[in-house]
């Protein structure tokens, strides 16, 4: 059966692992594999500087050093390794704070905050900043690709437990599978110290269960609440939109001719992100649930069945559901020529909260 990580995700594993563990000699022959195995140099780097917010300064800049030294013994005895592309330079007006905020809320699906944050708002603001706003917009890795070597890493630190069950959502949310994760712990099994792989093991088996339970759960609340008291179906995940909500969605389209209509189911807590109906503006018919509405500048609105939203175009908005309730409303876009959506920021669980 083929492995469903592929033979450079397979390698950057061990070389993060053992990077965080301090394992130089043992990281010393995952380096030579890892570029046998088609790791670009400037790859490899910017892997164990990323591990630096992870596992520390000195094991990062022992693992480089140790990196070093195998370039230059593979230099010296004939093997040219690809060095591979250069990050991007970010321009010159780059907000690190604001890049990575927004790039934090992506990897995780939400906005992150609370009282932690609140008690140290210093750790925040350099998670922020610079993890998501400077190390992460690096374009030599993708973000699937930093989740799995952060994985890796926080494998590899004993009571880290709470930030690699978190690690598994986040790699999930971008697009790691299942059967990756599986193969992943696999990889450690074969490639590091026992210990390492029984520990990803461990904390990934608590995690599936876990969120084999909640999505049941949810699925099971969702399913009696449309069963009884929606007028269309749910529908499907909303997964094209995804990346726009906080929260599930679901989407069932009635009309994609001559006038577009869509009915949009929120799990409850789920909202879109704010948003501009360019030319056309939307109309909102409300099927079921309790919701809000809300325009830029203006109070939210409750939404209940049977209510209708008229967004004019060029209103910036967000709608979604209650906390406490699951919502559904039927969404017509007002046919225009040059009509056009633009997502923008997502709603913040602070301002969120302060709705009953």
């Amino acid at each position: 059966m083929q492995n469903p990580l592929n033979a450079r995700q397979q390698a950057i594993i061990p070389i993060a692992a053992l990077a965080a563990r301090g394992d130089m000699e043992t990281l010393t022959l995952a380096l030579h594999e890892g570029l046998d195995a088609g790791l670009s140099v400037n790859e490899v780097k910017e892997l164990l500087v990323q591990l630096y917010a992870y596992c520390g300064f000195p094991r990062s800049l022992n693992a480089l050093g140790c990196f070093m030294a195998v370039v230059n013994a593979r230099k010296d005895s004939g093997i040219v390794d690809e060095e591979g592309a250069e990050p991007t330079p970010p321009p010159q007006d780059w907000d690190s704070l604001a890049a990575g905020t927004a790039t934090q809320t992506q990897l995780v699906g939400k906005s992150v905050s609370g009282p932690l944050f609140d008690f140290a708002p210093g750790i925040d603001v350099y998670l922020k900043a610079h993890l998501f706003g400077d190390i992460f917009q690096r374009d030599v890795l993708d973000w699937p690709t930093r989740e799995l070597a952060t994985l890796s890493a926080l494998a590899a630190i004993p009571g880290a437990e709470s930030q690699l069950k978190s690690h598994f959502a986040i790699s999930q949310h971008n697009g790691i599978t299942t059967e990756q994760l599986h193969a992943f712990v696999a990889v450690l099994a074969a490639k590091c110290p026992v210990d390492i792989a029984t520990h990803a093991h461990a904390v990934l088996s608590q995690y599936l269960n876990d969120s084999s339970s909640k999505t049941a759960r949810a699925d099971a609340g969702i399913n009696a609440a449309f069963d009884g008291n929606s007028v269309f179906p749910r529908g499907e995940k909303n997964e094209a939109y995804a990346k726009y909500f906080t929260g599930t969605s679901y989407l069932t389209m009635l009309s994609r001719e001559g006038v577009t209509i869509g009915n949009v189911a929120f799990e409850p807590g789920c909202r879109n992100f704010w948003h501009i109906h360019h030319q056309g503006g939307q109309i909102l018919l409300v099927t079921g649930g309790r919701g809000w509405y809300q325009a830029w500048g203006e109070p939210a609105r409750e939404l209940k069945t049977g209510d209708v939203v008229n967004i004019p175009p060029g209103t910036k908005h967000w709608h979604g559901a209650a906390h406490d309730s699951w919502f559904a409303h039927i969404a017509v876009e007002v046919p225009a020529p040059g009509a056009s959506n633009e997502w923008l920021e997502p709603v913040s669980d602070e301002e969120y909260s302060r709705l009953p």
